[in-house]
């Protein structure tokens, strides 16, 4: 420490000393007649802390208008996919499409879908 040197003084406010300074700037812009200013940086600051809630909203709402949940036709696997999507069954792997929210079976023009059982008989003669 040099015992000629210039004083100097500090003032440490503990992380108040922005937002004071700020609201002095804020009350010097009012008083001098540019308080539109202060409105505009406000309005501003609002604008932009609010706008990633509004963007969650808005995620949130396209969800759930483009997600379809069903059951396959086929295996009755409960499954999620995007409207209008074509996808593969998880479970059984059928080709399947999503149309007004409900999963339909994708099949090729000219094939007839035929349901029939099988009876097993175990004769034991293998």
């Amino acid at each position: 420490m040099q015992p000629n040197g210039p004083k100097t003084y500090s003032f440490a406010l503990g992380g108040w000393g922005f937002l004071l300074g700020l609201v002095a700037f804020g009350m010097l812009l009012s008083y001098v007649g540019l308080g539109w200013v202060l409105s505009a940086l406000l309005g501003l600051l609002v604008f932009f802390l609010s706008l990633p809630i509004l963007v969650m909203l808005g995620f949130r709402w396209w969800l759930r208008r483009t997600i379809a949940s069903d059951t396959c036709p086929v295996c009755n696997f409960e499954s999620e996919a995007i409207e209008g999507s074509r996808f593969g069954c998880p479970s059984c792997g059928e080709p399947l499409y999503v149309a007004d929210g409900r999963f339909h079976r994708h099949s090729a023009s000219g094939i007839v879908e035929v349901a029939y059982e099988v009876d097993y008989v175990d004769d034991g003669d293998f």
